[in-house]
């Protein structure tokens, strides 16, 4: 997910005309203020499991925190690069489709790609800008990045041993948004498209070549009929339906589904009626935006967070008639817990979740997050359940107090730090529709003091 703390496009047209007789003064301290109030963004926790939950991962902030499940045991990262693992927010990770490899970005602008069984990171890739979304192509042999100007890039990876020296890697553009931050990346189930989503409520499907290096130039299809940003892709695949059917949610409170190769829409739900009607705050601009979805692997089932909603909606996908439907709403009792992330193995029946944020004014913790599990999915291999879906206790977690400690910094977190992430995630996600104009002077002024251009050779 990608919010407006990242900067934004310069913008050509539409300047308000008080703002330019502005002083280049004037736009030198808007420039630092805005330098410093980064320091002061709030990144949202974000989770992924590995495909065969041997690992789960959490991210908040610039701290990447995995444990490993199979050993039962926190793992160490191994950077030789030389650097930092990140030094700012990350704002995206992604385990392989093989579990072979895990790769993590964000505000520093470095791709960094681990292998998911030393934990060691065998490749360094530099961004021109700060990174929003990735996603690993489904043979493992490409890992694809969008930068907050809206370009996707594209870096082969190397071959996953375990024991690689670090490489560094240039990435080559594969296809570009033109200036719209991308919000999600993913590869379709059989890897024939790659599906890029973006602030300005659209969704294209371009055909992934079989030279990335080169450049992807056929597009497929758009998918155009959300309203609002679109926040969240993912891909409803069962054995009978390998090539999967995409489903998307957003800042318009629905989660749509779509015919990639026609861009038609097939079905809408209304998750953020039916989220309103079970959400105690009423408070005026509380909004149902779509934070997250993940489909349940071999199953028709779409695990969906909402702002607001404390818990998961669950979707049931309907193949043969091509509908959403709303199975159930799976409630977190006593606590004040609203996901920002969702991840799920293809084996365990088990969905993740975390809640939390960084960079929390008024907090002395600078990197909070709360894990919760939710049981009953090994089986639900149809479009409704067949067992009762049950939120584990902290004990019944795998990992146990361990990987709570690992992955949350702390076994035990005050309630009141998730009420404050909760409300911080949800301006936040609801300023994305919010495009900065800036005057004459002030857009000049950037673009002099621009740390990203490229350097000539």
């Amino acid at each position: 997910m990608e919010d407006s703390r990242l900067e934004e496009c310069e913008q050509d047209n539409n300047d308000d005309d008080n703002n330019n007789n502005k002083t280049e003064e004037d736009a030198q301290m808007e420039f630092q203020s805005e330098q410093n109030n980064k320091d002061l963004e709030v990144a949202p926790a974000i989770i992924s499991v590995h495909p065969a939950q041997n690992s789960v991962a959490v991210a908040v902030g610039p701290d990447l925190r995995v444990f490993n499940l199979l050993e039962d045991c926190a793992v160490t990262l191994v950077d030789e690069s030389g650097g930092a693992f990140h030094n700012d927010s990350i704002r995206a990770i992604r385990y392989g489709a093989n579990g072979k490899l895990f790769v993590s970005a964000g505000d520093d602008k470095l791709v960094k790609v681990w292998s998911a069984e030393s934990w060691r990171c065998i490749s360094t890739v530099c961004s021109e800008k700060r990174v929003s979304a990735l996603a690993v192509s489904s043979d493992g042999l490409h890992v694809c990045f969008a930068d907050k100007f809206g370009v996707v890039w594209v870096v082969d990876v190397p071959a996953v041993d375990g024991n690689e020296a670090p490489l560094s890697k240039k990435a080559v553009s594969l296809l570009s948004h033109y200036c719209s931050i991308i919000t999600s990346l993913e590869f379709s189930p059989d890897g024939r498209f790659i599906i890029s989503a973006d602030r300005d409520f659209k969704i294209r499907v371009t055909v992934f070549p079989k030279k990335p290096l080169d450049g992807a130039h056929e597009i497929q299809s758009f998918c155009l009929d959300h309203t609002e940003f679109v926040s969240c892709l993912a891909f409803i695949c069962t054995p009978n339906c390998l090539q999967g059917i995409l489903v998307s949610g957003g800042g318009d409170s629905t989660v749509r589904m779509w015919d990639v190769i026609s861009g038609s829409l097939l079905d809408t739900c209304e998750v953020g009626a039916m989220a309103g009607q079970l959400n105690s705050d009423k408070s005026e601009g509380n909004c149902s935006t779509v934070t997250d979805i993940c489909a349940i692997p071999n199953c028709t089932l779409i695990a969906v967070a909402i702002q607001g909603l404390q818990g998961i909606m669950l979707l049931s996908g309907n193949l043969q008639s091509r509908t959403l439907s709303v199975a159930k709403v799976v409630p977190i009792v006593g606590e004040n817990f609203i996901p920002t992330s969702l991840g799920c193995s293809i084996s365990a029946g088990l969905l993740w979740m975390v809640t939390g944020a960084s960079k929390l004014r008024g907090s002395d913790l600078s990197s909070l997050c709360r894990v919760k599990v939710i049981s009953g999915f090994k089986n639900s291999c149809r479009d409704s359940l067949e067992k009762e879906p049950a939120v584990l206790e902290d004990t019944e977690i795998p990992g146990g107090e361990k990987l709570l400690e690992k992955l949350q910094g702390s076994i035990s977190i005050g309630e009141k730090v998730f009420l404050a992430a909760a409300d911080a995630v949800k301006t936040a996600m609801c300023n994305l529709l919010i495009k900065k104009q800036y005057s004459v002077e002030k857009r000049e002024f950037r673009k002099r003091t621009r740390n990203d251009k490229k350097t000539k050779l």
